[in-house]
């Protein structure tokens, strides 16, 4: 399954800039809590930013976490992702 520009992924997608501050938290979480997950960088990727501003209502927000289940997190805080993801 392509897991890119897809609102069922089989996996967790990530979507950031590598000078967010947001992006480097959720970075972080899913690093300290060993979770698995497919980055896909905003920078000179024009697919990837339109595919953030449609999913976002027009915003260019940044991360934007989809989940296999559909759901999305929008600059989750980790107590937001704590939440979303049980066990982390």
């Amino acid at each position: 399954m392509n897991d890119l520009y897809n609102r069922q992924p089989s996996q967790i997608v990530m979507y950031a800039t590598e000078y967010c501050p947001d992006c480097h938290r959720a970075k972080a979480f899913f690093k300290a809590n060993g979770i698995e997950y497919l980055l896909v960088g905003l920078e000179g990727n024009s697919n990837a930013t339109n595919f953030i501003i449609n999913i976002n209502n027009g915003n260019r927000s940044v991360p934007t976490i989809i989940f296999p289940d559909g759901t999305v997190l929008v600059e989750p805080s980790w107590g937001e992702l704590r939440a979303k993801i049980p066990g982390a």
